[in-house]
């Protein structure tokens, strides 16, 4: 097992955002984290990337997390937050290099070559990265984050929140084909932070659905993405229709009265499996 994650719960401030999860990942398995704004789902993803502090277990290929040096964690774990900004005057290339820890200068290196022309960001290779736009800057940055692990012996964890946000509907097929290609050929472990319901029920092999903080329920995309179940978690009412492909996709009811999400979560949802 990859990532295993057991009762985690984060508080800030003496609030308690996130509630005893419990989740896990096998080699070349993709887990999306689905839920509302202020579920609880960034929170998660970085809890288990090591930047809040956490109480329950977070292990790592059967260690936890603290018992890794970080050193060899940076070759097994890479991680893309929502936002990262680089205010510096560096290229495109040069920011992808960051992922290399070995790479030498002046070296050509065909995983940044590589990984530049799948994310179509060569022909960028020498512009600045302040010039870029919103949705270039996020492939850059995915780019990166893929260079530390691409090549790492051992099992691989790659977290990722809301790394299709800025993309055009081009861009979001190409990059979550990657990602699931990474997945299923190389067999890395991918838990990615998702609003897109439909997108997730598309590229996901599981879904867990969050709410205030809780675990709703997890399973495939036609266990979690259910009319009773999207009403309960986003408090608005929807068809869910079978696509050729033979994945649901979520059609919201229009006209249709959308309820207050930050109601209590009822008991009886909280931790469904």
């Amino acid at each position: 097992m990859v990532l295993c994650v057991k009762n985690l719960s984060v508080s800030i401030e003496r609030s308690r955002i996130v509630h005893g999860i419990d989740c896990h990942l096998h080699e070349g398995e993709l887990l999306m984290l689905l839920g509302p704004n202020g579920a609880g789902k960034s929170t998660l993803l970085r809890a288990i990337s090591g930047d809040l502090a956490y109480g329950g277990s977070v292990s790592l290929s059967g260690r936890e997390l603290g018992e890794w040096r970080p050193e060899h964690l940076a070759r097994q774990r890479a991680v893309m937050p929502q936002r990262v900004e680089v205010n510096f005057p560096l290229t495109v290339e040069e920011v992808v290099q960051l992922g290399r820890s070995e790479l030498r200068a002046g070296m050509n290196d065909p995983v940044v070559d590589r990984l530049m022309d799948d994310l179509d960001i060569a022909h960028l290779r020498h512009r600045l990265v302040p010039g870029l736009s919103g949705g270039e800057q996020q492939r850059l940055q995915l780019a990166r984050v893929l260079a530390q692990i691409m090549d790492s012996p051992g099992e691989r964890l790659l977290l990722l929140d809301e790394c299709t946000s800025a993309l055009d509907p081009a861009h979001q097929q190409m990059v979550l084909d990657l990602v699931r290609r990474l997945a299923k050929e190389e067999g890395v472990a991918v838990l990615a932070v998702m609003h897109d319901l439909n997108l997730a029920a598309q590229f996901a092999d599981r879904l867990m659905l969050m709410k205030a903080g809780y675990r709703v329920h997890s399973g495939s995309a036609w266990d979690v993405l259910t009319p009773d179940l999207l009403e309960t978690v986003y408090g608005f009412s929807a068809r869910v229709v079978e696509l050729e492909e033979g994945y649901p996709m979520v059609v919201p009811r229009r006209g249709a009265p959308v309820r207050a999400q930050l109601a209590p979560l009822n008991p009886s949802c909280r931790q469904a499996s």
